[in-house]
């Protein structure tokens, strides 16, 4: 096992006295961290989700359903604020991981995400074609050079209106980061407006026409509460978004402050959006009577505002581009901070004197969303996004297993206890196995209805058993003041530990184990080809090949020293 420790080496949090050469500009705050956060999560699925999970999971309760997903997405934002804060540093969940679990689940992650990114942002570009007819009234409007043509022979659709969107979004990610969060802050402004004018007149019909969505003889929970629960399992990626502003972490002013403000804000303000315009979709129209392609602006049509739809198109079209950028926005830090790290070449992390932009990775991530939007069919794209981006966005759930961990593992067993004292250290380190074990068999116990009923019941019971008694002791142990010395001091630090780590963990664990096995196998295709690219390149270039580990309180002392004898 010992030539494969180059999987489990670590770097470590940069020290605040180390000058990074290269840095990216700061000049984010607070309310650009949340146009970020809010464009990239509020896009055209709003106009969609709502209508699709009402009629076939949760009915008149999708309100409940997004409350219960905006709860799991905020005890994962709590941990994603407190390692945001304290290693303020360009690639999110990936140099998070890095320094919690080592430098081969950060690959796995990094090349996740690169996946996610791409197909994501070329499936959102493919869409704004049809809603840019719509909002100038039809397809045939269209000029020709934008307009989609069928290529004979091969059987193509191509569209170069999404692949020049694509170019435009990733010029404009060119030109700095001010810059892009003052165009992200005003195209999300346009949807957010569009948003509160759709609850607004929508409250305005439904108390003048009578709220018939809630009027059903087969009262609030039509599908029961376990409908309820799977349209919570469905909605919770219509909150992903904090891995957009985490990634741009270097770019922020005071991190420990900001960071967590701006995903705490992002969070609130989309969930308490997402609420109120469920609450008056299944409110104007009966579950099963929404259309599940067009909820909002039929809903409106029904009612004979038919004007209505402009507004609502006009909404979806800034909600694409406002999801276009934000997914385009992550993937090039993701690309720098992997290139700083050996694991890619070097290509990808040179950053622009003038604009301190990493301008080539941009280049290139716009480019290969162009291509794909430009030549695969919007179904095709919709097809790997719901089996492979599905699973990718699950890499924030992951990510907060991964959270969880580190956590618990530093907290407790690093920390809370006796460095010298290894059979505690030992105990400990069972005792979080445990509890992990305990949550997946809970979960999965519960979800799985084609189990009998007495092997079920005996699994939910063992699973609770063992979370909460391995719960009982981790809250036993009590933390010391070193716990807070890890990375940056003096920013959020997550509460209630390890009691809402622990509820994190038995939220995600059920979201995971819902997953279809044709999404696991999708996304095993890729993770094994970055398993590949990994060992012939990433393995052999990584800059800690070499490097030789001192303990973390040594740090800032021998860099100190270093700079005297330099001096």
């Amino acid at each position: 096992m010992g030539s494969f420790k180059f999987f489990t080496r670590r770097k470590q949090v940069d020290s605040v006295e180390v000058e990074t050469k290269g840095l990216l500009a700061k000049e984010l705050t607070v309310p650009h961290l949340i146009a970020i956060g809010v464009g990239s999560t509020i896009g055209a699925g709003v106009y969609v989700l709502v209508g699709t999970v009402a009629r076939e999971e949760a009915g008149p309760a999708l309100t409940i359903s997004f409350l219960l997903a905006g709860i799991a997405a905020a005890l994962s934002a709590f941990c994603y604020a407190e390692l945001a804060s304290r290693c303020p540093s360009a690639g999110s969940a990936y140099h998070y991981s890095y320094i919690c679990l080592g430098e081969g689940v950060a690959w796995l992650i990094g090349w996740a995400l690169i996946l996610e990114y791409t197909i994501g942002s070329a499936t959102v570009a493919r869409g704004i074609t049809p809603n840019l007819a719509a909002l100038i009234g039809g397809a045939d409007k269209l000029p020709i050079f934008l307009s989609r043509q069928h290529i004979p022979g091969i059987d193509i659709i191509v569209d170069p209106c999404a692949a020049i969107l694509v170019f435009i979004i990733t010029a404009l990610l060119c030109i700095g980061i001010k810059e892009i969060a003052v165009v992200q802050g005003t195209i999300t402004s346009i949807n957010v407006c569009a948003l509160l004018f759709v609850v607004t007149a929508g409250s305005y019909l439904g108390f003048k026409f009578g709220w018939v969505g809630y009027d059903l003889h087969n009262g609030y929970f039509p599908f029961g509460v376990d409908g309820m629960l799977a349209g919570s399992a469905t909605v919770f990626f219509a909150y992903i978004g904090f891995d957009a502003i985490a990634s741009t972490a270097e770019e922020v002013k005071n991190p420990q402050r900001n960071l967590p403000l701006g995903i705490g804000g992002a969070l609130f303000l989309c969930c308490g959006l997402y609420m109120m315009i469920s609450i008056v979709v299944v409110g104007l129209v009966p579950y099963y009577a929404i259309d599940p392609d067009t909820p909002i602006s039929s809903a409106f049509a029904k009612h004979g505002m038919h004007w209505a739809a402009y507004i609502i198109n006009a909404g979806a079209f800034t909600a694409l581009c406002s999801a276009l950028m934000g997914g385009i926005l992550p993937q090039p830090r993701i690309l720098m901070a992997m290139a700083r790290d050996g694991l890619l070449p070097p290509f990808f992390s040179d950053i622009n004197k003038h604009t301190q932009i990493p301008v080539k990775s941009t280049i290139v991530t716009g480019l290969g969303a162009a291509i794909l939007a430009f030549f695969m069919e919007v179904s095709e794209l919709a097809g790997m996004a719901s089996h492979i981006c599905v699973l990718c966005c699950q890499i924030m759930t992951i990510y907060n297993y991964f959270i969880v961990i580190f956590e618990l593992l530093f907290i407790y067993l690093f920390l809370c206890v006796d460095v010298n004292n290894e059979n505690r250290r030992r105990v400990a380190g069972r005792m979080i196995a445990l509890t992990c074990l305990g949550a997946f068999v809970l979960t999965y116990s519960s979800s799985n209805l084609s189990l009998h009923s007495f092997v079920r019941f005996t699994l939910c019971g063992v699973g609770g058993i063992t979370l909460l008694s391995t719960l009982a002791f981790l809250s036993s142990m009590e933390q010391d003041d070193a716990s807070q010395n890890f990375g940056h001091s003096g920013g959020f630090v997550c509460p209630f530990v390890p009691l809402l780590p622990i509820v994190s963990i038995l939220i995600n664990s059920y979201l995971l184990v819902n997953l279809s096995m044709g999404t696991w196998l999708r996304v095993s295709v890729w993770l094994a080809g970055g398993v590949l690219v990994y060992a012939f390149y990433g393995r052999t270039h990584s800059s800690l090949k070499d490097v030789i580990y001192v303990p973390a309180i040594q740090v800032d002392e021998i860099y100190r020293a270093s700079k005297t004898c330099l001096v």
